[in-house]
């Protein structure tokens, strides 16, 4: 029996998660929740006990100083509450960590734990997957569940992928058999640029959250940055004549296939928001609880912004060394270098290592290109 303490009665909560690692191209996912975390001031008031769940080998804690007392940060996953203000108050729990290295069973039994304790009506995870998506365009964001009544209610995709996943498949799946309405949100990063931070998937992230829970999120200068990212990802591109044409080729092909779709829903839909935000007051306070031993919880400064990496030029190596992996399970059909084993499809012939180079590095296989590098298809999981 897990007992909070400290916790006040919730408004309609939701719990909003992402995990660092396979699932978080771009830092994409972890970066929006720690966006959550931050305009909304929330403070952690629970944590998991590292040692049950991580490999310090893979993950390793960091020192870091405080005051003059070293003190160590260890790999873990965290909760906070906060309060989303505006016409209609709600809470949302936000769980934010890294996936964790064994007994997954038991981790997502020790979430939904926390989910039941306090009350949470929807579970939306969070990821994000290498694609052959143009950093041009706006970031496909996909919304899939396992509940076929869900599907229908929230205009969702409803998953039928059978493979390989990792842990926001099955913390869905779980949320599932424990009859708790579970969403997974997936937002497609360019695979030839493909390391963090991507505020431009962030927010669309985000956008993509807003439309779902009907509510508004103060973006700070998260659109800013989003435009900064994308001058400067043109800039890199230009200089290079292969990349500029392989982009140019993405643009069409994605362009050719949203052309019957741009019609009023999308239009509609960014209408919407923009009547959220109008003349909306800031958002109301926020429900906190004692965090524990501060010398074992330390929020990560979050990146500012940096100069995106250069592109990966097409014919050579796939992403740039240390890259995220994308998060395969539920990824679209045109998911790409994230793991093989939840990823259909794939960049184009000569974008990725092959599949014994990328053996030998530990990293998945990368699979062939789809003939369409478009929109994704309904993400797995």
């Amino acid at each position: 029996m897990i007992e909070l303490e400290g916790v006040p009665e919730l408004i309609d909560p939701v719990m909003v998660a992402a995990f660092e690692g396979w699932n978080d191209a771009g830092d994409a996912a972890s970066t929006a929740v720690a966006h959550l975390e931050r305009e909304f001031k929330g403070e952690v008031f629970a944590a998991l006990d590292a040692e049950d769940y991580y490999d310090f080998q893979v993950n390793r804690p960091t020192v870091f100083m405080d005051g003059g007392v070293r003190k160590i940060t260890w790999p873990t996953t965290r909760l906070s509450v906060v309060r989303v203000g505006g016409d209609k108050p709600r809470d949302l729990v936000l769980v934010r960590g890294i996936e964790p290295s064994m007994r997954w069973r038991s981790f997502c039994n020790e979430l939904l734990g926390f989910a039941h304790e306090l009350g949470v009506e929807l579970v939306v995870v969070l990821g994000a997957l290498l694609g052959d998506t143009p950093h041009t365009r706006p970031v496909p964001v996909s919304g899939v569940t396992s509940d076929a009544d869900l599907a229908r209610r929230m205009d969702l995709e409803e998953t039928k992928y059978e493979g390989p996943t990792g842990i926001v498949g099955v913390l869905q799946e779980a949320c599932t058999h424990a009859g708790v309405p579970a969403v997974s949100l997936w937002a497609a990063v360019p695979h030839y640029v493909s390391q963090p931070p991507n505020p431009k998937a962030t927010l669309a992230l985000l956008n993509r959250l807003e439309d779902l829970l009907d509510l508004r999120v103060p973006l700070g200068e998260l659109p800013e940055d989003a435009r900064a990212w994308q001058v400067g990802v043109d800039q890199l591109a230009a200089e290079d004549s292969e990349v500029a044409e392989y982009v140019q080729t993405l643009e069409e092909a994605r362009d050719t296939a949203e052309l019957p779709e741009a019609s009023g829903e999308a239009i509609a839909r960014e209408f919407e928001r923009y009547l959220r935000r109008r003349d909306v007051s800031p958002p109301g306070g926020h429900a906190t609880a004692d965090g524990g031993d501060g010398a074992y919880l330390r929020d990560t400064p979050g990146a500012g912004r940096t100069r995106p990496p250069k592109p990966t030029r097409p014919g050579t190596a796939g992403a740039p060394e240390g890259a995220q992996e994308g998060a395969g399970e539920d990824s679209p059909d045109s998911a790409q270098d994230g793991p093989g084993e939840d990823t259909p499809g794939g960049a184009p012939d000569g974008t990725a290592e092959s599949s014994s180079e990328r053996r030998a590095e530990g990293t998945p296989d990368t699979p062939d290109t789809p003939d369409a590098p478009d929109t994704p298809d309904t993400p797995e999981d």
